[in-house]
């Protein structure tokens, strides 16, 4: 079979595409053929060695994936069934290849309206993004969310999510196409980060109360303007760092306003605990089954250009998912 290795960390440059062995299931795994796998901001954290789970090349990234069950291992006792379609959310890498293993527990079926390559991009950010405004967040219908990063691949989703949970939404992006895709996808108001300011704008939008949940893929700058417009007892959700800024969170505007800060890993949640993991994925699914989420792909790659879609997701140049085809 076809895979993508890093065979050192670093950039995109380091990634080959070649032959290797198809991998064997254990008594719990399950083996699936790739349709097409997800890309995510993580990714190019885990090649470049700066991810919070390190690997040692060479390695097979990637930490999403639909396809169809090749063989399931004796241990199993999920009802699975050899063809059929899943998704799954791979903290550990290896969905950038043909075939791939994948502990039965971290399986989500994928709904027959849903396409492989939705599916591909579906786990790891509707899993991320229910986990932390349910779990983490405890979003509550009627509150204020803010999304920063709202046209991104979680961003996106967190929108769609926050609505169905009966928030209001202020979606935050760079430039007026994203801010329109966000528009698109529920959000009650959009701010071109590029041109208006995210705390007087949040302000403007809210009376003056600020935003009860922010929900931060980005950090730098964009963090540093939203604290400063949150309302009382406000969650901050980190996410992740996009901007390239890690978050410098100020003691004193965090006790004036008794705000949290709060941290969301949704991956190591997963390892810890795959079933609860997944059922945020499930709940997801669900909800696109009911035609409540409708995920956004920006671009298409073949599997062979995992090296140059990973440059396009850092180009920040596409809203939504950015997908590897077999």
């Amino acid at each position: 079979m076809k895979a993508i290795f890093c065979n050192k960390l670093g950039g995109t440059e380091n990634l080959a595409y070649v032959d290797t062995v198809s991998p064997r299931p254990g008594p719990n795994d399950v083996l699936i053929k790739v349709k097409a796998a997800g890309l995510n901001f993580a990714d190019t954290l885990q090649i470049a060695g700066k991810y919070q789970s390190k690997l040692e090349p060479p390695f097979i990234p990637g930490m999403e994936v639909s396809g169809e069950i090749l063989e399931i291992g004796q241990g199993v006792n999920r009802p699975l069934n050899v063809g059929q379609r899943v998704m799954a959310f791979m903290r550990g890498g290896g969905a950038f290849a043909e075939e791939v293993l994948v502990d039965s527990e971290w399986l989500v079926p994928v709904p027959d309206e849903m396409e492989d390559v939705i599916a591909a991009g579906f786990s790891t950010v509707y899993g991320t993004s229910n986990f932390a405004l349910k779990h983490r967040g405890n979003l509550q219908a009627g509150e204020t969310l803010l999304v920063l990063g709202a046209a991104g691949g979680v961003g996106l989703t967190a929108v769609e999510l926050g609505k169905t949970m009966g928030a209001n939404v202020i979606a935050a992006a760079g430039g007026s196409e994203k801010c329109k895709i966000a528009i698109d996808h529920g959000a009650d108001f959009a701010i071109d980060y590029k041109s208006e300011s995210i705390r007087d704008r949040v302000k403007d939008l809210t009376d003056n109360r600020g935003a009860d949940v922010v929900y931060d893929a980005v950090g730098g700058d964009a963090f540093d303007q939203a604290i400063r417009a949150v309302n009382w007892e406000a969650r901050m959700l980190i996410i992740g760092f996009a901007a390239g800024r890690i978050q410098q969170i100020p003691a004193n505007l965090i006790l004036v306003k008794n705000i949290s800060v709060v941290g969301v890993v949704y991956g190591a949640q997963t390892e810890r605990d795959p079933s609860y993991g997944a059922s945020f994925v499930q709940e997801a699914a669900d909800l696109f089954r009911q035609g409540r989420v409708k995920p956004h792909i920006g671009k298409k790659f073949p599997l062979s250009q995992a090296a140059e879609a990973m440059d396009a997701l850092l180009s920040r140049s596409y809203a939504g998912k950015i997908i590897l085809t077999t």
